[in-house]
């Protein structure tokens, strides 16, 4: 998550729209005066630079454990959507991408034994009403004792059977999105529509019009990215430092320079066969145009401290060895700076620390702003 830049002093680059004003006039060049480690710089330089002098401040670093994983959403944010029962597909318009509505139609399945399943849902249907009467016919000559208990138990345990069927395929046909009631009146279909479970946006597709599926096979998956949150991964050995609510802070190099921040919301009581566990972490700002399945860099803060630090754009990285411009002089037009050697105990993405045997430096102006230029 640092990235680590080498810089060059700033010496002309920045000053030559001023010297450009008047032909006449000696260049910021020439105003520029290097003597062993000292710099002199002139008010217009510093100005137009845009340089600002400062001290060392307070700033906290943090300590953390270092880790990674990817973007992700809740188990009942995804989902894998498949028919009831195997047929062709026959109808299917959608693309990867596109945004669904819970209920909405996603495709139709074809199969003539949907045909077969009607028909005899109807034949027992049309049953019942008989094999009702019957039991209860055979209840009233049992009563009268005109008809054996054998012949009335019979009756009734095959109505009560075809019920059961009755009632199982009526449930069947439910979930295959037929109407009941357009059945009864005897309306057959030899497709059934599949609507979408949840909102969301289709993420997946894994079949094509005229293809066979069988009932387990998935047709698709959509994923509702409404609520996204973190899935990291941290070794045996630092769990017992992972706290629930630590902040966590992240990037995703692939696709981003930029730093988020989220906090851990639930820590894994399991260990996997790589000796790691799973650590769930939301995310600050949910409204980061995050996909599902990025891979991210993170880190969890175990412990913060406050130490004196400089801005990066202040240190000179030079051969391993770290540099800042210490005013020592100013005059009615110039500012007098000298290149001194700095300890830098740690760096974040925007602080150096100072170290403390270079305490004497705490209490000194320093360019902060304006003394180092990216080298390209």
């Amino acid at each position: 998550m640092k990235t680590h830049r080498k810089y060059i002093l700033i010496l002309v680059l920045v000053l030559i729209g001023i010297t450009s004003c008047n032909s006449n006039k000696k260049t910021e060049i020439d105003e520029i005066t290097l003597n062993d480690n000292n710099i002199v710089i002139t008010a217009a330089q510093f100005e137009n630079s845009k340089m600002e002098l400062g001290k060392a401040s307070m700033q906290t670093f943090n300590e953390g454990i270092k880790t990674n994983g990817f973007i992700d959403v809740p188990p009942n944010n995804r989902a894998k959507v498949s028919a009831i029962i195997g047929g062709y597909v026959k109808e299917s318009n959608l693309l990867v991408g596109n945004k669904v509505k819970k209920g909405e139609l996603l495709l139709t399945i074809e199969n003539p034994e949907f045909i077969e399943i009607q028909q005899k849902y109807l034949e027992i249907y049309e049953q019942l009403t008989y094999l009702k009467t019957e039991k209860e016919r055979q209840k009233i000559l049992f009563d009268e004792k005109i008809s054996s208990q054998k012949n009335y138990l019979k009756a009734e345990s095959k109505y009560k059977s075809s019920l059961a069927l009755y009632n199982g395929l009526g449930k069947k046909l439910k979930m295959m999105s037929v109407n009941l009631s357009n059945l009864k009146a005897g309306n057959f279909t030899s497709t059934i529509p599949i609507y979408a479970p949840i909102n969301g946006i289709i993420s997946e597709i894994f079949t094509n019009v005229g293809e066979y599926k069988n009932a387990s096979d998935v047709l698709l998956e959509i994923i509702n990215n409404s609520h996204k949150h973190l899935e990291l991964t941290v070794f045996e050995k630092d769990i017992l430092n992972v706290k629930e609510k630590q902040s966590i802070l992240f990037n995703i190099p692939e696709a981003s320079s930029e730093n988020y921040k989220g906090t851990v919301h639930l820590v894994g009581k399991t260990i996997d066969e790589n000796r790691r566990v799973k650590i769930h972490g939301h995310i600050d700002n949910e409204e980061n145009e995050f996909l599902v399945g990025m891979y991210v860099e993170a880190e969890i803060v175990t412990n913060s401290i406050q130490k004196y630090a400089l801005p990066l754009t202040a240190i000179l990285e030079e051969e391993n060895n770290n540099y800042v411009l210490i005013l020592i002089e100013t005059g009615s037009d110039t500012y007098k700076f000298e290149k001194v050697k700095l300890n830098i105990n740690r760096k974040d993405e925007e602080w150096g620390e100072v170290s403390e045997i270079d305490s004497e430096l705490l209490n000194k102006q320093i360019l902060l702003k304006g003394a180092f230029l990216p080298l390209n």
